[in-house]
């Protein structure tokens, strides 16, 4: 009834890849990689300054692009299931930062404004001001 330890290694090593299977690995890698820079990248450049929210916008796409293409290739291959995962959950941070973008794109003279505020603020008194300031400049709502 005991298996002997032999036969369990045995049974828990996968074959090897072939030279297909190891390149089409290695580019799911790398078109993983590339995804997560280009969302790390937006929401970065996003936190930088407002003006460059054009750069943002092409960065978002780019990684909404490159997140579709992961997630045809995850699932057609069947490669990493942590990978799908991965990747779904970039989409979903995507698709939030390209919300953003455009809520701030619609409101972008506001936004700007507030930016170059808080820059200036000193004092968290200072800040608040500026709070109190791009609330006062956004559209109120409608009861």
């Amino acid at each position: 009834m005991n298996t002997s330890p032999e036969q369990a290694g045995q049974q828990r090593t996968k074959p090897p890849l072939s030279e297909a299977a190891k390149a089409s690995l290695a580019k799911t890698r790398t078109l993983f990689r590339m995804f997560v820079v280009s969302i790390l990248g937006a929401f970065f450049v996003y936190q930088l300054d407002v003006n460059y929210l054009w750069l943002t916008g092409i960065l978002t796409a780019a990684s909404g692009a490159l997140g579709v293409v992961l997630l045809v290739r995850t699932a057609r291959l069947k490669e990493f299931r942590l990978l799908l995962i991965a990747t779904i959950s970039g989409l979903v941070l995507s698709a939030i930062l390209m919300l953003l973008i455009l809520v701030t794109a619609v409101f972008f003279d506001e936004v700007r404004d507030y930016q170059a505020c808080v820059g200036r603020a000193l004092t968290d008194q200072a800040q608040s001001a500026c709070r109190v300031q791009l609330e006062g400049s956004l559209p109120q709502q409608i009861p």
